[in-house]
Parts: C-alpha cells; structure tokens; sequence
C-alpha cells in the first residue's frame, strides 16, 4: 500500500514512468532495513561498522565486488560520519530504518532503474518528488481529508493492513499499570490516524490503557528539541490547540518535547530521578535519541530476530491455519525474511577478499543495536509472559555484543555458525 501510494502520486502528478505501478511480489526483496541511499548518485548501500561499503546496488541492480571497491574503495563512506551521528535526512542521503519507509526505498531505486532507462543520466534529482509524494499521503491533514492513497484505504480496509494485539500484551501493559507504573504512548502519528489504529489494534477503551498519550510528536525532533522550539498543544476534534507553557497534568497532547514530559513524571512518580523505559523500532527516531538526548532505557523492537528460526516460539508454530494472520498466506513476504539481495542485518563480509572466514564483519546496524539499546527483542509478545521483575541482561552489562538479545542472540553472531554463508 505504501508503495503503491508514492508510485501513483509520481506517475500521475510528476509524470514518472507507468511501468512503477507494477510491482513484482519478488521485487520485494529488495527491501532491507539498515540500506542508505547515497541520492545524487541513486546507490544503495549496506555499510559496515567502521562505514566501508559491504554491499551496494545502482537502483535495483547489485554492484558487483569490482564496482563496490572502484566507487567506494576500502575506506568508510564519504557521509559516514554525519550518518552515524544519526543526522540522516538530507539532501544527500537517506536512511532507510524502519519497515515503514522501506518500500519507498524500493521505490526509489526502480525510479533510477527507469531514468537510467529513459535518460542514461548520471546525477539524479528525484527525491524532491518522493519527498512530495511521501508529503500528499501522509500531511497532517490527510487523514481527514481523504487524502493520497494511504489513509483512504486503511480506513476502509483495517484488517487488511493492521494485526491485532496479542492478549497477552494487553495483559501486560495492564500489570504494569497495576503495579504503578506511569504508562506512555508517543507517535508520531497524528491523533486521527492514532486513534484509528489503537481502536482497531487494541479496542475501543485503548486510552485506558495509558497515562499520557502524545501524537504527532514529530521524532527524533520530540527528544531533541526544546521546549521553546517544540512546544506541547492540546487537542479539540483532533485539531491543535495553542502551545502550552508546561505540561501539569496526564492525558493527551499533541507535539511537545522530552524536558516537559519529564519534568511531569518527575511530578507524577515523585522521584527526582524517575526511570523511563521506551520501547521503538526505528533506531533513527525512537531507539538513538531517546537514549543519546534523554538518557533513557532503551528496548529496541527487531523483526529481524524472527529471520532465524530459532526464536520463534514454539507456540507460534503450532497454531492451527485459521488462527494465523488472514493475509499470511499471500505471496508477499513477512518483512523479517532475510532479503536474498541484501543478506543477513548483522553480518557480512568484505568484499572482493579471498579468505571468507576472516573477513566477516558487524554491520554498522548491529554495532548501533549494542551502542544504543539496552535490550533487544523480537517482539513485545516475547517478554509479555515473563514476571514483571525479571532481570534482563543488557547490552553494557559486559563486554559481549550479544548480550542484550533476548530470548537469544541471531544466529548469525554466533561463533562458528554455518548457517552464516555469505554467498
């Protein structure tokens, strides 16, 4: 859906080739999360810790060890620096870290297959489009508008896109409230959108469930951000309100910043130092600014444990057919299957070196998941029946990169595995 609604917008209103409305269910192993676009010359690029280039396409088309090397040579990337500082919108280059913002990833490089067609050009200029077309489906005022294609159609179709919550979870994040704890929602999804969303994934009393719900809280910005810059506003039929001078009180808001909302739950826990746990899948706009600009826990939510199927949990494959998802069996994948293209999250080798079992190294989305989270997990599903004060062993508890991976690190991390073939 996402694809194809930046696909229509670029064809009917940029005048983009047709041949982009038409996508192959394969084509979509192309998407990997942890890809950056280098934009000005339509690459895609799988990066290693140190920022050296371990696997590269020109649109959807790999490079091949030779190509990699004569571009990019053995040294770090020429942006790396700014991108591992997470700063990764600009006009250069793109991160592409969540399942989200994926198939515009997808999109993008069959925009260069298709130039290259059509124009043979060797600098590109098309992101202003996409950034246009991401701007149509998704401006705050979409959803109410009807609006591009994307909101139209979850509307009218949620069980199509959106899976429920396991009753597990919701059993969960009851216990925790039982037992004190101050629970929080921030999106940055506007609250239209939200509401739809909790109502369909968690039921209609889904407030209930939380103490403070803060949308379109525009992350990474929602940590960064002062309050000056980034004041919190009230709500009325899903319309902002004027800017607040602090925060007093729970509920819902819209924007605002993190010094505000800690400074209210310093207020609401009583505590000088109250400890927050935040739980994201994007490392760009959850996971890297909530810990580097509040100090806060961090538990980072990794599909891509799923892809080794020693995770899965035994009861998931003992489900009888009808009680899986109703969309599963559809030929498009589940996004945690390891993309053949791109190959493992966490580990590849160099290039163009002889000697495979030497050359494996992290990726650079591996070393950020040991750097910024304090656990990760699979799921919320896979900690939702431990006891409320079990002790997880963190990714800074020792000197190991796989400590923080619960129930188990990926396989592919592990010593002397050979399920790790880096073709």
């Amino acid at each position: 859906l996402i694809y194809d609604s930046f696909a229509h917008y670029l064809v009917t209103e940029k005048g983009y080739d047709e041949d982009l409305l038409i996508l192959a269910p394969d084509s979509l192993d192309f998407c990997c999360k942890g890809l950056v676009l280098d934009i000005e010359e339509g690459n895609f690029l799988k990066l290693a810790e140190d920022g050296t280039v371990l696997r590269a396409s020109h649109g959807t088309k790999s490079m091949t060890f030779e190509e990699i090397l004569e571009n990019y040579g053995r040294r770090e990337w020429k942006h790396f620096n700014t991108v591992s500082g997470m700063v990764s919108r600009t006009a250069k280059y793109y991160l592409y870290d969540n399942y989200f913002d994926l198939p515009g990833a997808l999109l993008c490089a069959r925009v260069v297959d298709s130039l290259d067609q059509h124009d043979g050009q060797k600098k590109y200029d098309f992101w202003k489009d996409m950034v246009a077309a991401i701007q149509h489906n998704y401006k705050i005022s979409a959803f109410k508008e009807d609006c591009g294609m994307y909101f139209p159609e979850v509307k009218n179709h949620p069980d199509k896109y959106l899976q429920r919550c396991p009753e597990s979870v919701k059993k969960w994040l009851k216990q925790l409230k039982n037992a004190g704890k101050i629970l929080l929602l921030i999106t940055s999804s506007h609250s239209d959108y939200c509401r739809l969303l909790c109502e369909h994934v968690l039921g209609n009393d889904f407030e209930e469930y939380f103490d403070i719900l803060i949308t379109n809280a525009l992350k990474p910005g929602f940590f960064s951000h002062t309050p000056n810059q980034r004041p919190f506003r009230t709500l009325e039929n899903d319309e902002e309100q004027e800017a607040l001078l602090s925060l007093d009180k729970p509920g819902w808001y819209s924007q605002g910043n993190a010094t505000q909302l800690y400074d209210l739950l310093k207020k609401m826990t009583g505590k000088l130092d109250p400890k927050v746990v935040y739980f994201g899948d994007s490392m760009h706009s959850d996971v890297f600014p909530a810990r580097h600009y509040s100090n806060w826990e961090t538990v980072f939510i990794l599909e891509e444990l799923l892809g080794d199927k020693g995770t899965v949990p035994a009861k998931a494959e003992s489900e009888p057919l009808e009680k899986k998802g109703k969309y599963e069996g559809d030929q498009l994948k589940v996004p945690y299957f390891v993309s053949k293209q791109w190959g493992s999250f966490f580990m590849d080798r160099l290039p163009g070196l002889e000697n495979a079992e030497k050359t494996l190294v992290h990726t650079w989305s591996c070393k950020c998941i040991s750097t910024y989270s304090t656990i990760a997990i699979p799921s919320l599903e896979a900690i939702a029946d431990l006891p409320l004060d079990y002790r997880f062993t963190r990714f800074s508890s020792n000197s190991s990169a796989t400590a923080g991976y619960y129930p188990s690190p990926p396989r592919a991390l592990l010593p002397n595995e050979d399920s790790v073939t880096m073709k």
